[in-house]
């Protein structure tokens, strides 16, 4: 594949592997351990399981074309990337952009995406061993969606380097709230009654309020973490996460060899929790792990049992008194929930970059985020006004 706008394109080495196991695994690692904000979800063994597991692969709307460059024979870009007939999974959301093109008589699908599917946790998404490499990663993106006639290209969550690396290239930013939490700094809470004491009044006692209720419903809650998690585990946790799913009428994005697949090739990057009641599970919640840099993440839960506020307890009380106990500094509670400030995690602005084939339609959007954008300013000023912490 030709790159445009290259000084020497000669020198780049450019292939697109519509399957990431095709790709070698140390090599693109090695990029993933180097970058400025690397999480677990762009390691090679969770991009594979995706593919593997028919999770994320042409026959649910996520064909993989990830794009690797070398230099020499040496990896120095890669990122994940998939052609996209639909926009679900991705948690940044651009149906009204595809309706205007239908409208126009113009398709918006296939798009060109590069995002980690069903993952909406900022971090690296243009792995590179340099800037130059990771423009050149734009650059090839941009090329194959002219190559291959398609309407845009777009980089979901992306973190400050990358986003630079946009900006310079002409792409489009936007900008969107999530909520997380942060231990205190310089000194971390002492445990989980430490934290409620930082808060207002109102919210220490409505998360009090809370916590009680799950304790008089007779729910205790049973830890597991890493290769503690049994195969037992799994399956239960499986079919909480599948029955969510179906009360919403909708079917899971993850399989259970997705699943399988974590507990054979990166367990130490899991932790559950387990509810019971009279010694019966009745409710789980998965959250990820990276131990290097004391970060957790909130992913799945899911219950076979009404409890009042168990929800809340399974899903920020129990991963947040587990993060503080163990001295992690970070905790995202994942995509949107403005109700989660009340329970101590703070609005932070998350980004993508966005590529548009079509030069009206590009000012049309261009002149969308500018609104939006001061949208999204004005929401964290008034977000920030109720801040939950004792001022």
């Amino acid at each position: 594949m030709s790159i445009d706008g290259t000084r020497d394109p000669e020198a780049w080495a450019v292939q697109v592997h519509a399957d990431p196991a095709l790709i070698d695994a140390q090599a693109w690692d090695a990029l993933v351990d180097a970058s400025p904000a690397q999480t677990p979800f762009m390691r090679h063994a969770y991009l594979c399981a995706l593919h593997a597991s028919a999770s994320a692969v042409s026959g649910t709307g996520w064909a993989p074309q990830f794009l690797v460059i070398e230099r020499d024979e040496v990896l120095v870009a890669a990122c994940p990337l998939y052609l996209k007939n639909h926009s679900y999974g991705e948690y940044v959301f651009d149906w009204a952009w595809a309706q205007a093109y239908e409208e126009a008589g113009l398709r918006y699908y296939p798009k060109l995406l590069s995002a980690v599917p069903f993952t909406p946790v900022p971090g690296s998404r243009l792995l590179a061993r340099d800037p130059a490499a990771r423009s050149v990663l734009l650059r090839a993106m941009e090329s194959f969606a002219r190559q291959h006639g398609l309407s845009s290209a777009h980089v979901l969550f992306l973190d400050e380097a990358d986003r630079s690396a946009a900006e310079a290239a002409g792409w489009m930013l936007r900008s969107t709230v999530q909520f997380h939490w942060t231990n205190r700094a310089p000194a971390a809470y002492a445990d989980f009654a430490d934290f409620l004491a930082s808060l207002q009044r109102d919210k220490r006692k409505k998360i009090q309020q809370e916590r009680r209720y799950v304790r008089e419903a007779g729910v205790e809650f049973e830890t597991r973490v890493g290769t503690q998690i049994r195969a037992a585990d799994w399956d239960f946790f499986y079919r909480c996460y599948r029955n969510t799913y179906r009360e919403h009428r909708s079917t899971p994005y993850l399989t259970r060899d997705f699943f399988a697949h974590m507990a054979e090739s990166l367990p130490q990057h899991w932790l559950l929790f387990t509810a019971r009641r009279e010694g019966e599970p009745i409710a789980a919640s998965l959250i990820a792990l990276d131990p290097e840099r004391g970060h957790a993440y909130g992913r799945y839960w899911g219950a076979l049992a009404p409890v009042s506020c168990l929800h809340f307890e399974a899903c920020y009380y129990q991963p947040l008194q587990w993060c503080i106990e163990n001295g992690y500094r970070r905790f995202e509670g994942g995509a949107q929930g403005e109700h989660k400030m009340a329970r101590g995690l703070m609005p932070v602005r998350t980004h993508s970059a966005h590529w548009l084939s079509d030069a009206r339609f590009a000012d049309a959007v261009a002149r969308y985020l500018a609104r939006e954008g001061a949208g999204i300013e004005a929401y964290v000023d008034e977000l920030d006004e109720r801040n939950p912490f004792k001022r």
